[in-house]
């Protein structure tokens, strides 16, 4: 069995979002996938398994428990076996649906772009609101009044909070057990936390104390569920690609496009993906 390890969302192995990739999961069973997945402690690491032609079924793990949908961890995905079996369409099976891929080339590498589930997205209770900014120890006027706060999901659910300021965002020291714990009474896989720069720029901070990690520095699954917020809130007039810088405070830079429409409740996700050197 062969571990591959990725950064994901860069065309820098030093940047993006690290994410273990199992090419051949044929034979492993739940309690030794979650052991390598604890053992490598990244974010998230994808277990594939071959299907007919350029068909796969792939599971995702953190180093705690199973996740349903892992963004980066399909785009490394998508991009390890573009690098083995010629760039084209994909089809991954997950546990949230079959997930469209779709790979190229390009002058520094190979570039990968995932169709998501359809998102949706709700007003967050005030009581959800509260608890959130009580954990991360941010105000209510810390948020930004023309983007309310809501539950985004895209395969996963995140709870959205948008920033005032990019000062707001960058200062992130939370409570990471209670968080962690309002996260999992609500079944929230990340907390998205944005900065809007512009219409079509986002800074964005990814809170995962669930996966038992600090913050990833890359979330393609909290990316497709932005394009959903965004869209519910009636900001999507016409198909618009969005840039998502997120990672440039952990020191991992990464950037991620989306391209939202306002007649398809499913968002396309795109970025690069290199293999990290041993």
């Amino acid at each position: 069995m062969e571990i591959l390890r990725y950064a994901a969302f860069t065309s820098d192995p030093a940047g993006g979002n690290p994410a273990g990739v199992v090419l051949d999961a044929t034979g492993l069973d739940e309690s030794r996938m979650q052991r390598i997945a604890a053992d490598l402690g990244y974010s998230e690491t994808a277990f594939v398994w071959p299907g007919d032609g350029r068909n796969y079924t792939l599971r995702y793990f953190s180093p705690l428990a199973e996740v349903p949908f892992c963004g980066h961890a399909t785009i490394a995905t998508g991009v390890a076996l573009a690098e083995r079996i010629g760039p084209g369409d994909l089809m991954f099976g997950t546990p949230v649906g079959d997930i469209a891929v779709s790979t190229a080339g390009t002058a520094s590498g190979h570039r990968a772009t995932l169709v998501s589930a359809p998102t949706r997205s709700r007003a967050a209770s005030a009581a959800e609101t509260a608890g959130a900014l009580a954990a991360l120890g941010w105000a209510p006027d810390d948020l930004d009044p023309a983007l309310p706060a809501q539950v985004a999901f895209a395969g996963n659910e995140h709870l959205v909070l948008a920033a005032r300021s990019r000062e707001r965002l960058a200062d992130l020291h939370y409570d990471f057990d209670g968080l962690g714990r309002l996260m999992t009474e609500r079944g929230w896989t990340t907390l998205q936390l944005i900065w809007r720069e512009n219409p079509v720029t986002f800074h964005s901070r990814n809170p995962f104390p669930v996966g038992g990690v600090v913050e990833d520095p890359a979330t393609g699954a909290a990316a497709a569920a932005l394009g959903g917020y965004l869209r519910e809130l009636g900001l999507i007039t016409a198909p618009q690609r969005i840039t998502i810088l997120q990672g440039q405070d952990m020191g991992r830079p990464s950037t991620l496009e989306i391209d939202v429409s306002p007649t398809d409740a499913r968002v396309s996700v795109s970025g690069s993906a290199v293999p990290i050197p041993e």
